[in-house]
């Protein structure tokens, strides 16, 4: 009976210093492992600093030296961010070479013919050529005056324009006019000499 009584009363106490332990404010498990920090020996003021055999010549004895806190270590090595200089770390890609065009000549153009003289005036004949077809035929000097001014608008209407003979045949092998033969032949001149230059 002694025993139990014993046995409870330990057990009673026990519980009671682990709560207490426990439950006091401040201590940690951090503040429990720190180690607590050693006195300095201080020499005390009704002691003669000369009778003291482990002090120097000057008298005053050697302090031990304390460091507070956990022992320092190395820092850790950290990576370098610079780089050498001179030295390109980004590279570029290769980019297609620029191919420029050159700008387009206008592909109409207007082509003048010599200037022929015949026995009634003068007769000279301008085509207008797209790529490599006559498109157009104009005359800038006909025969006027008298009866030429009939011949003269005769040639005018069978070669002449976007629908005349010179666009459907695009050549100076074109039929005479009626009664204006004179007139058609020195054309058909000036008009070759239009072509010889275009072409």
């Amino acid at each position: 009976m002694r025993r139990a009584l014993f046995a409870i009363t330990g057990l009673a106490a026990s519980t009671a210093a682990l709560v207490v332990l426990k439950g006091s404010p401040g201590t940690t498990q951090v503040a429990q492992n720190l180690p607590t920090a050693q006195p300095v020996n201080p020499t005390p003021q009704d002691v003669d600093p000369s009778a003291d055999p482990a002090a120097g010549p000057s008298g005053a004895a050697p302090r031990p030296s304390v460091t507070a806190g956990p022992p320092s270590s190395s820092p850790k090595p950290t990576k370098s961010t610079t780089r050498p200089s001179g030295t390109k770390t980004t590279a570029k890609a290769p980019t297609a070479p620029k191919t420029t065009k050159a700008p387009q000549q206008p592909t109409t153009r207007r082509v003048t013919g010599s200037e022929q003289k015949n026995e009634y005036g003068y007769v000279q004949v301008q085509i207008v050529v797209s790529g490599n077809k006559i498109v157009d035929a104009v005359t800038l000097q006909l025969p006027s005056g008298g009866e030429s001014d009939i011949h003269s608008g005769d040639v005018r209407t069978m070669y002449n324009g976007s629908g005349g003979e010179v666009v459907q045949k695009q050549s100076a092998n074109l039929n005479t006019v009626s009664g204006a033969t004179e007139t058609s032949n020195s054309y058909k001149q000036s008009l070759r000499a239009a072509i010889e230059q275009a072409f």
